[in-house]
């Protein structure tokens, strides 16, 4: 562990993986958070059944905004849009070893890029948001 970050945090800070745009992407999710300046954008191709077939992001941050993006994508991969919608801020967290308290809201943001991502693919269907609080414990 380096400091507060775990080592696999610090390995997707590193080197992220799913970096770049999806230019025929079936959804693009672009959120921030104003507080921290944290921007992030995720892009999603579905396939058959529903099916999320590749996951890429852009993200203007600090390493815990980069390394949570990077997770996510991972996680999303070979997901039904069903399955991704289950994926939390906990588990994006969870998936990297851990977040310190102070950078949790990084995993929450992950969590809205996906949720705003699968709400333009079902936009894009003429289909309804899905709607979802979202909040970690600094916050409450």
């Amino acid at each position: 562990m380096e400091g507060p970050y775990s080592d696999k945090v610090m390995e997707h800070f590193r080197n992220p993986r799913n970096v770049g745009e999806i230019p025929d992407a079936d959804g693009i999710g672009n959120v921030g958070n104003p507080v921290c300046g944290d921007i992030m954008r995720l892009y999603i191709k579905v396939g058959p059944g529903e099916v999320i077939t590749d996951a890429k992001f852009k993200t203007f941050g600090c390493g815990a905004a980069i390394a949570t993006s990077s997770m996510v994508t991972e996680l999303v991969r070979g997901k039904t849009i069903e399955e991704a919608l289950k994926i939390s801020n906990h588990a994006v967290a969870e998936a990297l070893g851990g977040l310190p308290k102070i950078k949790m809201h990084c995993s929450v943001l992950a969590e809205q890029a996906l949720t705003s991502a699968i709400n333009d693919y079902l936009a894009r269907h003429g289909r309804p948001a899905i709607k979802k609080n979202f909040k970690d414990e600094h916050e409450a």
